[in-house]
């Protein structure tokens, strides 16, 4: 095994919640820096581990024959499955975080803090990066990004900037983007606002949220009757995806009856009623942990 690079969040909280057999098949589906999946795999004894990761720089060196990888998004969960003959699982865990390597690596563009090309992409072959999405997107669609998925009030007159600035000349990196926000933020306030922008950018670049419903879905029919699914998550837009899947079976804030079908029904259990978050000492030790929000549910 590989030394994980990654400080991996609400380790044994996630841990547990999985209550894992040692017999059991499991599914890490945000491999990373392998951290949570170094922890199930010792864990196991005759069990097998599957990992999902879409990025090639998280390609583990790590060989044995109860351990599969699968290079690919986790919305692929189904195919996989099946292609490795596992059938149903016993628990799966999803890290949606994105790791502190891609934080701390300048050129993937993930961070404000350094100049770099915009690029953000996960998988590194695909075409669509934030260059891409900052210097060809028009102006409304720049502003629905910014206010759907940065949660930004004044996502127009961003957008509107954006658009003025790459009419000028085109917009190449973090630091000229950065430019361009700067006078829609006071200094005590840039680091988050730039945050939001960039987190919009991100998950538009790789299809973030869409990415996780798919999961979702496919984890409904992936997990045995009894079977856990773990899920970290770090902002409110994700959190309140897999929330509403839990609680109602689908991914609505509306938990009344269906006009159509009747009462909604998940086909899961919540574990933990009230959210888990880290304590004061994982915080102190991982500050990147502080937004972290962790839920467990039983399939029924």
């Amino acid at each position: 095994m590989t030394t994980p690079y990654h400080i991996p969040v609400l380790l044994e909280e996630s841990i547990n919640g999985l209550n894992i057999r040692p017999e059991g098949v499991y599914v890490d589906a945000t491999f990373g820096g392998g951290g949570h999946a170094h922890k199930i795999f010792g864990q196991l004894t005759s069990g097998k581990l599957l990992a999902f990761d879409r990025d090639f720089d998280a390609i583990p060196e790590w060989s044995d024959e109860r351990f599969y990888f699968a290079n690919h998004n986790y919305s692929f969960l189904l195919n996989f499955l099946r292609y490795y003959g596992l059938e149903q699982v016993d628990g799966i865990l999803a890290d949606l975080g994105i790791s502190s390597h891609h934080i701390d690596e300048q050129q993937r563009g993930f961070a404000f803090r350094f100049d770099a090309p915009l690029d953000m992409r996960m998988n590194q072959q695909q075409n669509i990066t934030a260059k891409h999405i900052i210097n060809e997107y028009n102006e409304e669609k720049l502003s629905f990004i910014l206010k759907e998925y940065g949660e930004i009030s004044s996502a127009f007159k961003v957008a509107k900037a954006i658009v003025q600035k790459r009419n000028i000349s085109t917009i190449n990196t973090t630091s000229e983007l950065v430019s361009v926000l700067q006078s829609f933020t006071p200094p005590k306030f840039a680091n988050k606002f730039y945050a939001q922008v960039f987190q919009a950018l991100r998950i538009e670049v790789n299809e973030e949220l869409e990415s996780l419903k798919q999961f979702l879905i496919s984890t409904s029919k992936a997990l045995k009757p009894g079977g856990r699914l773990v899920i970290i998550t770090y902002h409110s837009l994700e959190d309140r995806l897999v929330k509403n899947f839990f609680k109602n079976g689908d991914f609505s804030d509306d938990d009344t009856a269906d006009f159509i079908y009747g009462t909604k029904k998940s086909v899961f259990s919540l574990i933990n009623k009230k959210v888990i978050t880290p304590s004061e000492p994982e915080i102190k030790l991982n500050s990147r942990a502080r937004s972290a929000k962790l839920r467990i549910a039983e399939k029924l």
